[in-house]
């Protein structure tokens, strides 16, 4: 019978989990911290990249994209792109308006 441990090679610690879930809370404290403020234009700035470490963060340890295949991973970088484009055209037809 074949021994199969890629699931406890792939997974992490618990140490791990609770780390990202503190530094999800404190970059959420963050972000209400920088909406109470007058930062002008670079509110939205700061709270997309905010918003982008924190899906980083989720994507890479909580879903396990890390020890994915290239093919998975290439699909996500895809969907990312697109969504990319889309924030790139949305921003770009606000900001003529």
């Amino acid at each position: 019978m074949e021994n199969n441990n890629s699931h406890s090679q792939n997974s992490h610690s618990y140490g791990i989990y609770i780390l990202v879930w503190l530094a999800l809370i404190a970059l959420t404290t963050v972000t209400v911290t920088v909406a109470g403020m007058d930062l002008r234009t670079l509110t939205v700035t700061v709270a997309l990249v905010i918003a982008s470490i924190k899906s980083y963060l989720v994507i890479t340890i909580f879903m396990h994209l890390r020890s994915e295949g290239k093919t998975f991973k290439v699909f996500v970088l895809v969907a990312l792109l697109f969504l990319l484009v889309s924030f790139i055209l949305l921003f770009a037809d606000y900001s003529f308006q």
